[in-house]
């Protein structure tokens, strides 16, 4: 599984890669990283094929997570699009109802539970 994890938050890689090391090494997970909702963007330009997964934040400066995912989803590029999960420090309602009307198909917190979240992807 490809998971495009998208962040402004640099550590965020190093995070991911340690949490998921075992399933990483066992080839049941492979992650790709943007910085940004532009870098996103580009990404999935050229690896839509390959992306099943996107962990995206809300909060980023330039183009926001939630701006991410409309573009996903009003311009969905085959094949079937990626789920999109959002994820923020801010656990309001504006901010997931808000994610949810716009096509998100999960809303997570953070600091994130990734044994929670390895339940999601089915990876627990």
């Amino acid at each position: 599984m490809k998971i495009l994890v998208v962040d402004d938050e640099q550590d965020v890689q190093a995070l991911f890669l340690q949490k998921f090391r075992r399933e990483i090494r066992d080839q049941k997970v492979e992650f790709a990283f943007a910085f940004n909702g532009v870098e996103a963007l580009a990404y999935l330009g050229t690896h839509h094929h390959e992306t099943v997964l996107i962990l995206s934040d809300i909060n980023m400066p330039g183009m926001s997570g939630l701006e991410l995912l409309k573009e996903i989803k009003q311009h969905p590029i085959p094949p079937p699009p990626p789920v999109v999960m959002m994820i923020t420090a801010y656990g309001d309602e504006e901010n997931f109802s808000q994610a949810m009307k716009l096509g998100a198909d999960d809303f997570l917190t953070k600091p994130l539970d990734f044994t929670q979240l390895k339940e999601k992807l089915k990876l627990a």
